[in-house]
């Protein structure tokens, strides 16, 4: 059965308050896809919208902090640690990686992703009036330490 699954198979919010508290922490990556003159202007600072990479941090700490808001079924979780960058992969990819620490009684995996998604979101909100064909692609967990699931690494 799935943990956020009641008996009826319905919905429910896991009950995590008899959990033991850890050290919990994520990285999540997400990459952006544009046309390669879009990717030159954005090295050069030359979107007329401002500073993209700046913009899109403040937005993924912000969509972190506030995943249990945008997630129905998690939970609000008091946050230690959130570090977003930006890695130019080749002339068209930009990579952003975010890595999420907390001390609590549920994992962080959520906010991590929330981080990287809600920060290409904003990538794309500045760029789409330069390129309609940008993509989102490749969003997911890298890995996850704490809890008694232990860790997580993907291959």
């Amino acid at each position: 059965m799935f943990s956020h699954l009641d008996s009826k198979g319905e919905a429910r919010m896991v009950d995590v308050s008899a959990k033991e508290e850890t050290l919990r922490e994520a990285r999540a990556t997400a990459k952006v896809k544009f046309k390669k003159e879009v990717l030159d202007l954005i090295k050069e600072k030359g979107v007329a919208k401002g500073d993209i990479f700046a913009l899109a941090k403040t937005a993924g700490i912000l969509g972190a902090k506030n995943t249990g808001n945008l997630i129905p079924l998690c939970h609000n979780l008091g946050l230690d640690f959130i570090e977003i960058d930006f890695d130019f992969i080749n002339e068209e990819i930009i990579q952003i990686n975010a890595y999420v620490k907390s001390f609590g009684k549920t994992g962080v995996e959520m906010e991590a992703l929330s981080a990287v998604s809600i920060s290409a979101l904003t990538i794309y909100d500045m760029c789409k009036a330069l390129d309609k064909s940008i993509e989102i692609k490749e969003i997911y967990l890298l890995e996850k330490s704490g809890g008694k699931s232990g860790i997580y690494k993907r291959n």
